[in-house]
């Protein structure tokens, strides 16, 4: 509740108030002022929202770039004035004894931290580095794509060496004579050896 809230404000809206604080604050590198005598909440001296709880009600105003328009086609809500509506800013306002839908002003209040806040600080939130889990996914396919460069030539010489000693005359001759003395020659040969000595 601001410092200049009167006794007559809706219990109800000050509780909305109270839940909004909680959510500003609860973000990194935010502080809390009162210029004009409205609470606002500034990450690293940018705005990002006000409340405002009086006779009149409560006022809600946060930056929506992504959801400005669908937020101006609700009731309670209005562009900013000053010529910030231009830019994407929305006030939202509550007359005592209406009901705030605190949970759709706590997702206005996310938004417009994230339109405002810096990268780095925005990092902060989103856990900085990249997860564990996802740099091992990284580093997986590069680790396998070595294994396999490293195996690559050692499986197809393998692969090759066989089909080239089959293939070349030279490769047949060395393996007949590693063949053992004994080892009979197939019918076709033996048949040739017979005509030849018929014929002499």
């Amino acid at each position: 509740m601001s410092k200049s809230s009167a006794s007559s404000s809706d219990a109800a809206l000050r509780a909305v108030e109270v839940r909004l604080r909680e959510v500003m604050l609860a973000f990194p590198h935010v502080t809390e002022e009162f210029p004009w005598g409205h609470r606002t909440a500034k990450v690293r001296g940018k705005m990002f929202a006000v409340l405002v709880l009086d006779e009149q009600g409560l006022t809600v105003t946060t930056k929506l770039p992504q959801s400005h328009e669908a937020a101006l086609m609700l009731p309670f809500a209005e562009p900013t004035g000053y010529g910030l509506g231009k830019s994407g800013w929305v006030t939202a306002r509550f007359a005592p004894g209406e009901v705030a839908p605190v949970e759709l002003l706590s997702l206005w209040v996310h938004e417009s931290f994230r339109a405002v806040a810096p990268k780095a600080v925005l990092d902060a939130v989103d856990g900085g580095k990249p997860p564990r889990s996802s740099q091992v996914k990284k580093s997986t396919p590069a680790r396998k794509k070595a294994v396999s460069v490293g195996k690559k030539p050692t499986s197809v010489a393998k692969k090759v060496a066989p089909a080239a000693k089959k293939s070349t005359p030279a490769a047949r001759k060395t393996v007949a004579k590693k063949a053992a003395p004994g080892v009979k020659k197939p019918r076709t040969a033996r048949r040739a050896t017979a005509s030849r000595s018929k014929q002499s």
